[in-house]
């Protein structure tokens, strides 16, 4: 068993957007018993609470989770009963103006994105630490996103106009129709080297499980660290990894 496993959120512990199922959250809770875990992705912290630690059994050792959101711009932990924030990587309201600025300008050069279709929630959300645009919406529903970008091509084409106009900020593809803008240096690879020094672990001891770690996928900023990886396509697939962990 390692000693530290980080999860991808959606698309590897559950579909976009969506809750555990009472199968992952009881693997889940299995693994918090035997080692720390780590879940880090492009949401909020309150996404976090309503999709994950909402699910959890009542006796899931929550003294053993990490959450990492927007990306790993913040990491909480569990502490005295609550969700304890231990840092954040904040945007000021002005690199906000700028980022959604930018955002707008190139939704418009790329012609990816209507503004005048149908949106499921605001396409344009200020995370704290991280500004993410979503082309359809944030609560789109999951057959939408899965159609809207299936070969990344649209979601690249909006990182590298994006790229191109906010060179002092980290722009990364976050979600199925999702782009996420940090501050510069803050991503996945962040995240994960903030925890392990917090645990006094090195890199080498972690294991990362995601579903887009493949080159351009929003996993990938991770093998910028030591961390060993899995791939996996789907939820269920992971489902059948942490089987295999704790039986091993």
């Amino acid at each position: 068993m390692n000693k530290l496993i980080i999860f991808d959120l959606d698309g590897t512990l559950t579909e976009s957007k969506q809750p555990l199922t009472a199968t992952m959250a009881l693997l889940l809770s299995q693994l918090l018993s035997k080692t720390p875990v780590a879940i880090i992705s492009g949401g909020a912290f309150s996404q976090f609470l309503k999709q994950v630690i909402a699910l959890l059994p009542v006796s899931a050792n929550l003294a053993n989770l990490y959450i990492l959101p927007t990306s790993g711009a913040a990491l909480y932990e569990y502490r005295n009963d609550g969700w304890e924030k231990i840092y954040e990587e904040r945007l000021s309201e002005k690199d906000k103006d700028t980022i959604e600025t930018a955002m707008l300008e190139a939704a418009k050069e790329t012609g990816t994105i209507n503004w005048s279709d149908q949106s499921w929630g605001e396409r344009i959300e200020y995370r704290g630490g991280q500004v993410t645009m979503s082309a359809l919406g944030q609560q789109a529903p999951i057959v939408l996103k899965k159609a809207w970008d299936p070969n990344h091509a649209k979601r690249h084409k909006l990182q590298e106009a994006l790229a191109t106009r906010l060179s002092g900020f980290s722009v990364g593809i976050g979600g199925a129709t999702s782009i996420d803008v940090s501050k510069r240096g803050v991503d996945k690879a962040y995240g994960l080297r903030k925890l392990c020094e917090r645990l006094g672990l090195k890199e080498s001891d972690a294991l990362y499980v995601g579903d887009e770690l493949e080159k351009g996928g929003n996993d990938e900023a991770v093998y910028k660290t030591e961390a060993h990886t899995k791939a996996v396509k789907d939820p269920l697939e992971t489902e059948r990894y942490i089987k295999s962990l704790l039986n091993a």
